[in-house]
């Protein structure tokens, strides 16, 4: 009993990707002015994404090591073990301020 219902399920999912498919077909063929904007559309992402595809395959390296600088320091990589006070931390403890009225 339960595999007739998978079989039914599968079924109707199959049915619904075929009729969204020839409708999808039959509005592409059509000559409208929201189809022509969706190919237009559809044509910019295509190309946006393979130019993306290119310039991260030649400069995605220099990208990489401008993100992950090697060494240490204040711009550079993560120690392993963190001091307890940062650079910016005791400096900001040495000049205490207050605000007075």
């Amino acid at each position: 009993m339960e595999e007739s219902w998978d079989f039914e399920f599968l079924s109707r999912m199959a049915d619904s990707c075929v009729s969204f498919l020839s409708e999808f077909i039959e509005d592409w063929l059509a000559n409208d002015m929201r189809v022509s904007i969706f190919k237009i559309l559809l044509g910019w992402l295509i190309l946006s994404l393979i130019a993306i595809h290119f310039a991260w395959k030649i400069y995605g390296n220099t990208v990489n090591d401008m993100y992950y600088r090697q060494g240490t320091g204040q711009n550079g990589g993560s120690p392993d073990a963190a001091p307890h006070l940062s650079g910016w931390q005791s400096a900001a403890k040495d000049d205490v301020k207050t605000h007075r009225e």
